[in-house]
């Protein structure tokens, strides 16, 4: 395999250190969080800029309400609560308040998908991509690793407009080199092929390696792309993949409904029809169990990848 990894790092401390790293950069950057300071690794911005740190509490309507009114003043905030609670919770002050007038608001959300794990249903978040890109002007971001996440979290202080960047609890492997730009709207080719393409996004970039991985060994060459931005969508990457392989499995953590899956597919049927298969969860709630169990049960692991190539070569 191309891409290796040598130690697992969990994806919400990639963002807390592209945090930290932006509490000296951008003296702009403001954090809020709703009472979850060390879920979502927040320590050491407050460490380096304390005065620019706001602790709203368990109100995270209210932080969006904030957020919004902190950006008049030319400030760039960084909210920062649990998946569920950055757009269910709050949906109705987000279109408002911030994607309805363009607001330079960062939605930093952790504990994204399944894979939190233990906290169960109620905390596991599956429609957020969906609703977040369907917000007029809303650009959503959902990295792979550390380093990705601590790149998007650093880049995305540059850009002008609203974003909803989406990240997780458990310790993933740490296979994107710490030194690879992040540019947002422009996916990754992680590995070329020729049978199929796998449109990935998040902690299922890896699973999908790994995939290709295995499918190699049984002489089915897979190319992998990684979509980090799920909006704006990198729609050439994907067309001219798969002008090359002529089918598509796309890999997200989240429900099939609203997810990567659906941009990818209504794109294609604009621009180039295509074969595709998803690996996504099924129109479905999740449960509380562990990250692995429940990737296997849902049929979002690796495995759920080799069968989804092998259905779609089959037919």
């Amino acid at each position: 395999m191309k891409y290796t990894y040598t130690e697992k790092k969990d994806t919400r401390s990639g963002f807390g250190a592209g945090l930290a790293e932006l509490a000296d950069k951008n003296p702009n950057v403001v954090a809020l969080c709703a009472d979850l300071i060390g879920s979502l690794k927040m320590e050491k911005f407050i460490e380096k800029a304390p005065e620019r740190f706001f602790q709203v509490g368990i109100a995270e309507a209210n932080m969006m309400g904030i957020a919004a009114g902190l950006s008049i003043t030319g400030k760039i905030p960084f909210t920062g609560t649990f998946a569920n609670f950055s757009t269910s919770r709050v949906y109705d002050q987000i279109r408002q308040s911030i994607a309805y007038s363009g607001k330079n608001v960062k939605i930093c959300a952790s504990h994204a998908g399944l894979t939190l794990g233990e906290d169960g249903a109620t905390h596991q978040v599956l429609e957020d991509i969906g609703m977040m890109k369907m917000l007029p002007g809303m650009t959503v971001i959902n990295p792979c690793d550390y380093n990705q996440t601590k790149a998007a979290t650093i880049a995305i202080a540059d850009h002008e407009g609203p974003v909803y960047l989406r990240f997780g609890r458990p310790t993933v492997p740490v296979f994107i080199p710490e030194d690879m730009p992040f540019e947002i709207g422009k996916g990754i080719m992680l590995q070329e092929g020729t049978d199929v393409t796998i449109v990935a996004t998040g902690h299922l970039v890896w699973e999908s390696l790994v995939a290709a991985d295995e499918l190699e060994k049984e002489g089915i060459s897979c190319e992998v792309i990684n979509i980090h931005t799920i909006k704006p969508l990198d729609e050439e990457i994907i067309l001219k993949s798969v002008e090359k392989t002529g089918k598509i499995v796309t890999a997200e953590e989240h429900n099939y409904l609203g997810g990567l899956g659906e941009s990818v597919a209504g794109m294609l049927a604009r621009r180039r029809p295509t074969r595709q298969e998803f690996v996504a969860v099924n129109d479905t709630f999740g449960e509380s169990a562990t990250p692995a169990e429940l990737m296997k049960k849902y049929k979002i692991d690796s495995t759920a990848v080799k069968e989804a190539v092998k259905r779609i070569l089959a037919n």
